[in-house]
């Protein structure tokens, strides 16, 4: 499995409130290959299942930004959360 800290590390440092990523750039900011799952939808909404953990999509609400793939099927949209809507971390810091 991929350790997504790296991608949840670059979308922290970023100061837009949209930016799009390639599949390509994605993989080289994790050092690694994307499963076949990331070309559906669904794998990367950060906002369907919330219940269900995965690793990419708690990188990105951790980076505070929500993921969507986008229609071309090859990129991401990273669209920044309001900032009272931010979860907590589990540990509870706040």
């Amino acid at each position: 499995m991929n350790d997504y800290g790296p991608l949840r590390d670059y979308l922290k440092k970023q100061t837009l409130t949209e930016l799009v990523l390639s599949f390509e750039e994605i993989e080289a900011i994790i050092d690694a290959p994307l499963p076949r799952a990331a070309q559906r939808a669904s794998w990367w909404d950060s906002l369907r299942s919330p219940q269900e953990k995965m690793p990419q999509r708690e990188a990105c609400l951790e980076a505070g930004y929500v993921a969507t793939r986008q229609a071309d099927g090859n990129s991401v949209k990273f669209k920044r959360l309001p900032r009272n809507t931010r979860r907590p971390r589990e540990d509870g810091d706040l």
